[in-house]
């Protein structure tokens, strides 16, 4: 793993003088692979995908940001946290720096904690997916039913024949479980028609893919919504949740690589968070495509963060 710097020097933040008040900057501790099981932080310094896509570059400053945001929010964990640092790519080899997400993933996994990565751009879905899949290789799964959940305002299916970059993940993905004759599982929630061509939306049908649009996910929809992700997790046996923040209303999430004109608002999102973190199967989670640059009064950050509070809540 490339680590940039010590990552631990972003967990400051206040004290507080009452008892039983710690802060996650107080808790967390640094990764040690002998350490006990519990929730594991690991960044991807990356937005090399972000610039192939024709993004908005500046995602390779996200980890910092989401832990900056992370560190004051108060700690109601009863299991540990750790920071793993930073795999970094610097120097445009986006596949290395996918390879090296998944060893060091795969690690964490092995030691039975839950790992949640934080993004960079959407690129990060390769290397996370790659580091599960070792991992249950590594287990003696032959066929495992991974579902892979998508909170994205893009399917992110784009032909990798012509480059890797943060559009094309879930096709990567699903020709690597071809590959090894595995199923594909993929729902992807929050879908804007707008920002997806004809030939995507083509592609997400051949897959059999779970989607919903933006527009499908109002509160009157959201039991229909949650029915069909119910039945979506029942049908697997694994699952990854993967959350690109461009699902979200630009108010609410300025700061990302391709803000969403219309998006879901974060408090649908949680509705659909919490069954998936509820599950039993939920073994891998990462955020993508945090833009710090482009962020007002850190609004997207402490999103970012709260997310990460939400779905490290148990444990």
């Amino acid at each position: 793993m490339n680590t940039a710097h010590n990552t631990m020097d972003a967990w400051t933040g206040r004290i507080d003088p009452e008892p039983d008040s710690p802060r996650w900057h107080q808790v967390i501790a640094p990764f040690a692979t002998a350490a006990a099981a519990g929730a594991v932080l690991l960044g991807f310094a990356c937005d090399e995908g972000v610039r192939r896509n024709q993004g908005r570059p500046g995602a390779a400053a996200a980890p910092a940001a989401i832990r900056k945001a992370l560190a004051g929010l108060a700690w109601h964990r009863s299991g540990p946290a750790y920071d793993a640092g930073d795999v970094v790519c610097a120097d445009g080899d986006l596949d290395g720096a996918q390879a090296r997400l998944a060893e060091k993933l795969a690690a964490v996994l092995a030691g039975g904690h839950f790992p949640l990565v934080l993004g960079g751009g959407h690129e990060v879905a390769f290397g996370t997916w790659q580091g599960l899949a070792a991992h249950l290789e590594g287990n003696g799964e032959h066929a495992p039913r991974i579902g892979i959940v998508n909170l994205d305002a893009h399917f992110d299916l784009r032909d990798p024949a012509h480059a890797h970059s943060s559009g094309t993940p879930f096709a990567q993905i699903a020709e690597a479980a071809a590959a090894r004759g595995w199923p594909f599982r993929y729902a992807c929630l929050g879908v804007s028609r707008a920002a997806n061509t004809r030939a995507l939306f083509h592609r997400a049908a051949e897959l059999d893919v779970l989607m919903r649009e933006d527009r499908e996910i109002t509160p009157v929809t959201l039991p229909e919504v949650r029915a069909a992700l119910d039945a979506f997790i029942a049908d697997c046996e694994h699952l990854y949740l993967t959350i690109d923040l461009d699902v979200l209303p630009a108010g609410e999430a300025p700061g990302v690589s391709a803000p969403a004109a219309r998006g879901v608002p974060l408090a649908l999102l949680e509705e659909l968070l919490e069954p998936l973190r509820d599950s039993g199967k939920l073994r891998v989670a990462d955020l993508a495509e945090l833009n710090p640059e482009y962020d007002i009064d850190q609004r997207t950050a402490r999103i970012a963060a709260r997310l990460v509070h939400l779905l490290t809540l148990n444990g």
